[in-house]
């Protein structure tokens, strides 16, 4: 009786989180710029192959906006017919990851640049997306297209069909925002889903002349990598592109697998597993040249408010995902441009940490600076160079913090020397203040140097150390008569 429970509870919670994750898995792949299949065949393995591993019991994997700028970035540099290769790539490096057990390590990454990583994605994805809701074509990377914003405010204002693609994405933002207020409806419904249907029947209705999405077909879309696309792992930018896909996607799915753990009582994560999952996943997505794949912290949510109990439910939303697909790829067709655009930027508004980042700024001032910074910098420069900054200079400022150093200074007067206890981690950072601190002292004074009170001392500041008490030495011999 008890197993029959948990069979309906987890069948039930498989259809709400594949009525969430459809909208979610076409919005993304349309805005990485590639067809809005290959964000379902990624939803699909998510399911049917991430689903049966074990590493999360509740965790939902598939395509995710955290990844959108990312993939458009490489699309746009490499082709479509690259990304298969590159998610292949990332996919065993993953796996060779969770083989030596680095899984856990992810854990020890700065939240601040991880809050920053997404909020740097947040603001590239919405500022991305606000041209798609006026059926634009974005200038480019995250400057240029900030940078044209208002030039596209005019051009819109003087277009009739712009106009209506506005308005479609707007009321489906709107629709997003109230619609989880209205509890029967949300209960029958995810919001996402909710926003898609009804921006889609209003175009239908009222035959607005807005942009659709363009489908082809799942077989169609399948772009298996070739020598020629293996070919590309030669080139010197390549690298970067590969391993910024497997930091981004492996840390986001562990930091998902830890908040969905707060979300529930049962089983916890085995983060080496589950980076085994998600590179096994990436693996096979990189085959079928589809979209990369991390753990989703909506989906995964929604599957643990339904009242899913084991994996069953996440591995039967890939078997929907999978009939939907299958039997009725033309209902994409109908779907508006701009319905996708308003899902998207209203996920990346969520990512976003605005309301953390005031009391950050109070209670851990340097914290909130990294994850502006970091933040700043994807924006600015691109997410490889953006997280690269945000590490540097998370590890830079536990160096700084973490070297506390103080002199403990003993003057009796006199003749007798000056005794002076060197107390802490004295590293390089702090040794132009320590030196300030040795160079105030009364000259014409022997120095008693204490560093027994030390617990680090690193090789910069003993050599400054030992040279400092070689000139005060020679000093004080200068000063005796001959």
């Amino acid at each position: 009786m008890k197993r029959l429970t948990s069979y309906r509870a987890d069948l039930s919670a498989s259809f709400v989180v594949f009525l969430v994750a459809v909208p979610l898995c076409v919005g993304v792949a349309v805005a990485s710029g590639v067809p809005a299949e290959l964000g379902l065949i990624t939803g699909i393995v998510g399911g049917l192959l991430t689903g049966l591993m074990p590493g999360s019991s509740l965790q939902v994997s598939g395509p995710a906006a955290g990844l959108t700028v990312l993939v458009l970035e490489a699309v746009t540099r490499y082709g479509v017919e690259a990304l298969g290769i590159l998610v292949l790539a990332s996919g065993l490096l993953q796996l060779v990851m969770g083989a030596l057990r680095l899984g856990r390590w992810f854990r020890a990454i700065s939240v601040a640049v991880v809050q920053g990583m997404l909020a740097g994605i947040g603001l590239v994805i919405v500022v991305g997306q606000v041209y798609a809701l006026a059926d634009a074509k974005a200038p480019g990377n995250g400057p240029a297209n900030i940078g044209g914003l208002p030039a596209l405010v005019v051009r819109t204002a003087g277009s009739a069909s712009a106009l209506c693609a506005v308005a479609v994405g707007v009321g489906t933002i709107l629709v997003l925002v109230f619609w989880p207020r209205w509890r029967r409806g949300a209960r029958a419904l995810p919001a996402p889903l909710a926003g898609v249907l009804l921006a889609t029947a209003a175009v239908w209705a009222l035959d607005l002349p807005v942009a659709r999405i363009r489908v082809s077909g799942l077989l169609d879309a399948v772009r298996l990598p070739g020598l020629e696309e293996a070919g590309l792992l030669t080139h010197p930018g390549i690298f970067g592109t590969v391993v910024a896909f497997t930091l981004i996607a492996s840390a986001e799915s562990l930091f998902s697998a830890a908040a969905v753990d707060r979300l529930h009582d049962g089983p916890r994560t085995d983060y080496d597993k589950e980076l085994i999952a998600q590179g096994a996943g990436n693996t096979v997505c990189g085959l079928l040249g589809a979209l990369p794949m991390t753990a989703v912290i909506v989906r995964s949510a929604a599957n643990v408010r339904a009242g899913a109990r084991t994996k069953a439910s996440r591995v039967l939303h890939g078997a929907w995902l999978l009939v939907f697909a299958a039997a009725f790829p033309t209902v994409l067709a109908l779907v508006p441009v701009a319905a996708l655009a308003g899902v998207l930027v209203y996920a990346g508004c969520t990512l976003m940490p605005v309301r953390e980042i005031a009391p950050l700024w109070r209670e851990h001032r340097g914290e909130a600076v990294v994850l502006l910074v970091t933040g700043g910098a994807i924006v600015v420069v691109g997410m490889f160079e953006g997280v690269l900054v945000g590490l540097l200079m998370a590890v830079a400022k536990a160096a700084w913090e973490t070297s506390h150093v103080h002199l403990e200074v003993d003057d009796a007067g006199g003749s007798r020397p000056i005794r002076v206890r060197v107390v802490g981690n004295a590293t390089f950072l702090r040794l132009p203040r320590m030196l300030d601190q040795l160079d105030a002292l009364p000259p014409g004074r022997a120095v008693d140097l204490d560093l027994t009170g030390l617990r680090y001392l690193d090789h910069a500041c003993q050599t400054a150390l030992a040279s400092w008490a070689e000139q005060r030495r020679r000093g004080l011999s200068d000063l005796l008569p001959a």
